[in-house]
């Protein structure tokens, strides 16, 4: 297998653009319309997943150690869609039909041992990741809503109970369905540490034109159901680490951190936390009434909110005295690097995805090290 060949294969054809993807489906339900029930109605967000796969696939073929785990994570999440053993050969024929039409006269017999080499080595990492996943893990978790609290007209917090103990480590995230959403599945992030009872709170921010978030800020009511996938995500806690930590969430993104927070509220003696909550209004601090109580209660808390798009006073640094505390103005990648330095801590930071790479960007440049900046990386962004 030709880890080249293959990245310029696909160059090529990922050039088609959306074309590819649909040729894909088309080609595969055409021949295996038994298929068909198991992807969602509306297929657009599916085949940007398929693309983005392939690219991340390709791009790591001649990196085993980093592709290995993302594929076999593929794996583990594919069986929430009910993926048997004998569908692998059929969406591998499909996937060599697409390849084969769009690469036109540059298509030859050695790409396609090459492509052919490639899927057998991803089926059999994806089959035996999940094979393994089966005997100790279900498929799906049913969840039961017990609360529902909507804090502003696009933000709500789910209180979910699941019928089995859902075992994950704070920072974690599950995929959650609905029943009138059947087949999209989109990822959130616990915003507890576990509890005694099993529940589990999400922080759900709705995003305009995703399929399911609408659906469980406006339209989830207590004693709904939801189904939820296997606890993901690289966003843990550090535990043998006794440096010093640093929070930073924009909106929703708090929810990942919260439950770090509770975790390290747990042990007999926590670090020094900062946690900087940001927004772009006041109003977008939804978090913020729970987040004051906790630093009062918490010695070793240091809460910072900030806004971005409100007037800040007299300078830079100006701090304005809301009804939910003090809370500072300016980009929260500004407030984090104006209150460094940081090298000294470990970060975790999580939210919209420019204010996670422009906090990454400061933190950098203030000295701390890549390694100790945690991140999520899976992140799903159509909501």
């Amino acid at each position: 297998m030709d880890a080249q060949r293959l990245k310029d294969s696909f160059a090529q054809v990922a050039g088609e653009g959306d074309s590819v993807a649909l040729f894909f489906y088309s080609d595969l339900f055409v021949r295996n319309p038994h298929l068909r029930d198991m992807f969602p109605i509306g297929m657009s967000g599916q085949r940007d997943k398929l693309l983005r796969a392939l690219g991340h696939i390709v791009s790591q073929v001649d990196d085993l150690p980093t592709l290995v785990p993302f594929l076999q994570q593929l794996g583990r999440d594919h069986r929430r869609f009910g993926i048997l053993a004998e569908h692998y050969p059929n969406v591998g024929a499909s996937l060599l039909a697409t390849l084969r039409h769009f690469s036109g006269p540059s298509w030859d017999e050695e790409i396609e041992g090459d492509w052919n080499a490639a899927y057998s080595l991803v089926a059999k990492v994806m089959l035996e990741a999940a094979d393994e996943n089966a005997l100790s893990t279900p498929a799906w978790w049913n969840g039961h809503v017990v609360a529902v609290e909507r804090r502003r007209f696009d933000i709500c917090v789910l209180r979910v109970q699941p019928d089995r103990p859902l075992p994950y480590q704070p920072g974690q995230s599950v995929a959650l369905e609905v029943p009138s959403r059947l087949r999209h599945w989109r990822y959130y992030s616990m915003a507890n540490a576990p509890r005694h009872d099993q529940t589990v709170d999400f922080h759900v921010r709705l995003v305009d034109g995703g399929p399911v978030s609408p659906v469980l800020v406006r339209g989830t009511e207590t004693g709904d159901r939801v189904r939820m996938g296997s606890p993901i995500g690289t966003l843990t806690l550090d535990q043998e680490s006794g440096r010093n930590v640093l929070l930073v969430a924009g909106s929703t993104g708090l929810a990942p951190l919260k439950a770090i927070l509770e975790q390290l509220a747990g042990r007999p003696t926590p670090p020094r936390v900062h946690l900087f909550f940001g927004a772009r209004t006041r109003d977008g601090l939804y978090d913020l009434e729970d987040l004051t109580k906790l630093a009062g209660e918490f010695p070793w808390l240091t809460l910072v909110p900030a806004v971005s798009d409100e007037p800040g006073g007299h300078g830079f640094s100006s701090l304005l005295n809301s009804g939910d505390g003090d809370v500072e103005h300016g980009n929260l990648s500004d407030v984090v690097a104006r209150h460094g330095p940081w090298d000294g801590h470990d970060a975790y930071v999580c939210g919209p995805s420019a204010m996670v790479g422009h906090t990454v960007e400061q933190l950098a440049r203030l000295g701390v090290p890549r390694d100790r900046i945690r991140l999520e990386t899976f992140a799903d962004a159509q909501r």
